[in-house]
């Protein structure tokens, strides 16, 4: 049996892939420190013999007891509302985490997949973002902790690669959501969901003209599956480019949800928040034959089945 390390586990994304790998038969090793992720999200796993967590973080030394055959890298703060307040230890996951994977996995002969994002992008000025452009981040701005760690990331990520041969991959993930998104985590779709659930005035930031790509995560895990499997150890964007402004995307929840009543509250857009978000996906299509299948009204319909069980009306 093919044994993977997820790190990350009991988050939002890491949750669905462990979900994924004991389907497809592999043992799957979960860690996390749980200063986001949720036991919760894995407490159904725990009865499973193939199945291990342990709470630990990965910004320390990282030890497996036996074989290994994949790292999927997922620990991080990935909300702004969480790394404005844990900027080191956003960091240090992005920096030390790596290492000590890279680490490991040069140990275990293991191939590791990290999860990076279209944060590295910054506020971009190329649209839509291909793998080929290097980004605008302001490396000193508050959002900068998230997009510098991973940005960081990526290169030592292709460092091991190069001077030591290690088999890496590197995902760049763009706005996914879906069941188990923590309602609080500070983003648009699960602030819009629980607001419109509790029939509170909805919150966009700016005049919500900025654009943002929503995926739903069963098809961001299929992407992510796919990559793993493949030979390529370049990054490769796994989003879904179907663009919607941020207002028109708090109109379709309060449309789902059907609060015809709901007012929407505007409040000054945070420094540096990117104007416009939409992958090129060109490279998944060719290379992993991905392409999302997912769409929004589909997606956002069972993401409220969820918040409907997580938010009291």
């Amino acid at each position: 049996m093919k044994k993977v390390l997820i790190t990350g586990g009991a988050g939002f994304l890491g949750s669905h892939l462990c979900d994924r790998f004991i389907k497809e038969g592999f043992h799957v090793v979960a860690m996390d420190n749980l200063i986001t992720g949720s036991l919760k999200n894995i407490e159904h796993l725990f009865p499973l013999k193939q199945f291990e967590y342990f709470h630990h973080d990965v910004s320390k030394f990282v030890h497996v007891p036996g074989n290994l055959d994949y790292i999927l890298h997922f620990a991080s703060p990935a909300s702004p509302i969480d790394y404005l307040k844990m900027p080191i230890q956003t960091l240090k996951v992005g920096s030390l985490g790596t290492h000590n994977l890279l680490g490991l996995a040069k140990e275990k002969n293991a191939r590791l997949l990290i999860a990076s994002t279209s944060e590295v992008y910054g506020d971009p000025l190329v649209h839509p973002q291909n793998e080929d452009y290097w980004g605008n981040v302001n490396p000193i701005g508050p959002r900068g902790v998230y997009d510098e760690a991973k940005r960081f990331q990526e290169a030592m990520t292709m460092a091991y690669h190069t001077y030591h041969g290690l088999e890496t991959r590197m995902v760049r993930i763009f706005n996914t959501y879906g069941p188990r998104m923590r309602v609080n985590d500070g983003r648009a779709l699960p602030a819009f969901f629980s607001q419109a659930i509790k029939g509170e005035e909805i919150t966009v930031f700016g005049d919500g003209s900025q654009t943002r790509s929503f995926c739903y995560v069963d098809d961001l895990v299929e992407g992510i599956y796919r990559l793993l499997k493949s030979d390529y150890a370049f990054p490769v964007n796994i989003g879904n480019p179907s663009e919607i402004t941020i207002l028109e995307a708090a109109q379709e929840v309060i449309d789902l949800v059907g609060n015809s009543n709901a007012k929407i509250g505007y409040r000054d857009l945070p420094m540096d928040d990117p104007k416009i978000r939409q992958p090129d996906i060109t490279r998944a299509k060719e290379i992993l034959k991905w392409t999302p299948i997912v769409n929004r009204k589909e997606g956002f319909a069972k993401t409220l089945d969820y918040f409907k069980t997580v938010v009291k009306a």
